[in-house]
């Protein structure tokens, strides 16, 4: 292995996300083994993700529809991964940016079922969306989704298929600091702010039911949906997963790539003024204000989230909590996602209601 120590940090704790959320085990196994500097990463994910994106193309002149919407999906995850922590080398990571916001775009056509970009009003501009509502139901339920520091609503079709699969809609979003809202606004602990932009932008859809509205979120966006919960009365359930109580407190111990992150997406041009706003992403005299169901997921082993902080948040938090600790969990037990994906999707499922199907009465 190299002894490079960003890059032997990234192979070590991003392996089992990458697989989870759809890279290819081989490919993961390749592309690592083929670069001896964390400087090497987007170049060459970059060009993994070309060769899936050609597959995709291929298969779209074809005509092959259900093969392009995989080939393009994958790719879209692909430059996601060459991109999603490489902010100390801003060119190279806008254009793997670019590229998987293109592959996911072109690829939403094509997937079972398939989705629609959407973009919801905030504060003068637009913050951009992927909505994918399951076949058959009509006005189903919907699950807004919170993603991370470092993901997209592109590494999205993994958290988004087990609520698909039970009749709920998905609409995976991308707020301050992140993806595509990344350049314009910068990393903002209220978060309650831009979700009460989504869940308006829910309600005015007359193809989705905004009564019976779940909020999720994973990694950093394990804080923003309790967060965005205490607040909005509107959501009736959420699912937290490895998200901080207090991302300042635990700001000495993040990997030197996360703090960079951190960094650039809260525009601040100082480590210091990064830690100051980093203190404002807490759940202190908060939590107590979350008083709809709660299904909490962490990793005992989690580097960057401690376990204790799930644990503070079950006890804090007022309304009905299930907390879910997988002993031998990583960062979001990623490594074990077969024992929270699916059971998290039953649980919303169960407390947003079955799905009204057309033939069924109101």
């Amino acid at each position: 292995m190299s002894s490079d120590p960003l890059l032997k940090a990234a192979i070590t704790h991003w392996g089992p996300r990458f697989v989870a959320n759809g890279v290819v085990l081989t490919d993961f196994e390749e592309v690592t083994g083929s670069i001896s500097s964390y400087d090497d990463w987007c170049s060459a994910w970059s060009a993994r993700a070309a060769h899936h994106e050609q597959l995709g193309r291929q298969a779209l002149a074809k005509e092959h529809f259900l093969t392009a919407g995989e080939c393009l999906q994958r790719a879209g995850v692909y430059y996601h991964f060459a991109s999603f922590l490489f902010v100390h080398d801003q060119a190279q990571m806008k254009a793997a940016h670019k590229k998987q916001i293109e592959c996911r775009q072109a690829a939403l056509p094509h997937l079972r079922p398939p989705g629609e970009r959407v973009e919801i009003p905030y504060e003068g501009s637009t913050l951009a969306g992927i909505l994918r509502k399951p076949v058959g139901v009509e006005r189903p339920p919907v699950v807004v989704m919170a993603v991370g520091l470092d993901s997209t609503k592109e590494e999205g079709d993994a958290y988004e298929a087990p609520f698909l699969a039970r009749g709920i809609a998905t609409l995976i979003f991308e707020g301050p600091g992140q993806g595509e809202a990344q350049y314009d606004f910068p990393i903002r602990g209220d978060y309650e702010v831009p979700v009460k932009f989504v869940i308006d932008f829910v309600e005015k859809r007359s193809d989705l039911d905004a009564t019976r509205l779940g909020m999720w979120g994973v990694s950093l966006g394990g804080y923003y949906a309790p967060r965005a919960a205490a607040f909005d009365k509107r959501i009736k359930a959420c699912i937290a997963l490895g998200g901080p109580f207090n991302w300042g407190a635990n700001w000495d111990g993040l990997p030197e790539l996360t703090r960079q992150a951190f960094r650039v997406r809260s525009h601040c041009k100082t480590p210091e003024e990064a830690r100051k706003n980093a203190n404002t992403l807490s759940l202190e005299g908060v939590a107590q204000n979350i008083t709809c169901p709660l299904f909490i997921v962490n990793g005992r082993l989690d580097r960057i989230v401690p376990a204790k902080d799930a644990e503070r948040l079950a006890r804090e938090a007022k309304g009905p909590v299930e907390l879910m600790m997988i002993e031998d969990g990583n960062h979001i037990a990623t490594n074990r996602a077969y024992r929270w994906r699916s059971q998290s999707a039953d649980w919303m499922k169960e407390r947003l209601g079955e799905p009204r199907h057309p033939l069924m009465p109101a």
